[in-house]
């Protein structure tokens, strides 16, 4: 059985107890709960940080394509979709933080139209600011979950089984 760090297990926590984001508590109560919860207060603090990170980053990201006025260039309207045939191309340091685990299910999540190109952004964004690479897809698909979770999106379940999948435990047939 694989090692959990104990800030993706206060995420999971997080996510299970305060689906939606909108109705979580603020972040000292939050904290206090956690706290209540049996959490200690460095996972607790580092899964706040990044929390705190979250928020940020969603501010304005948008679940539904949106077309920009034709006049405005992609850089002055944030919420710019991605064009259906576009390609993402990783820098250096994504690749090895995410991992080739990490961008094929990033990309099965886009092609399953689960992940639009602002969601996956986010991901990246938050995934980026992990310490430890590469990320192991279990902790990326918590994090994957914390996006849907800010933002108030609730996957596919094909989808959301695949996410909460543990691979390592599957049978085979």
């Amino acid at each position: 059985m694989r090692y959990i760090d104990p800030m993706y297990e206060v995420l999971v926590y997080v996510y299970e107890n305060y689906w939606g984001g909108d109705h979580c508590p603020g972040r000292e109560q939050l904290a206090h709960r956690l706290g209540s919860a049996g959490f200690g207060r460095e996972e607790i603090q580092q899964a706040l940080t990044w929390l705190d990170g979250l928020h940020k980053a969603a501010h304005g990201v948008r679940l539904e394509p949106v077309v920009g006025p034709p006049h405005l260039a992609p850089e002055q309207f944030p919420a710019w979709p991605a064009a259906p045939n576009s390609l993402r191309v990783y820098r250096p340091a994504e690749l090895e933080h995410l991992g080739p685990h990490g961008i094929a299910c990033l990309r099965f999540l886009e092609d399953a139209g689960a992940l639009p190109a602002g969601l996956r952004e986010l991901v990246i964004d938050r995934a980026l600011v992990v310490p430890e690479p590469p990320l192991a897809l279990d902790d990326l698909k918590i994090l994957i979950m914390m996006v849907y979770w800010r933002v108030g999106a609730s996957p596919d379940l094909l989808v959301l089984d695949e996410l909460c999948d543990d691979a390592g435990r599957r049978v085979a047939h």
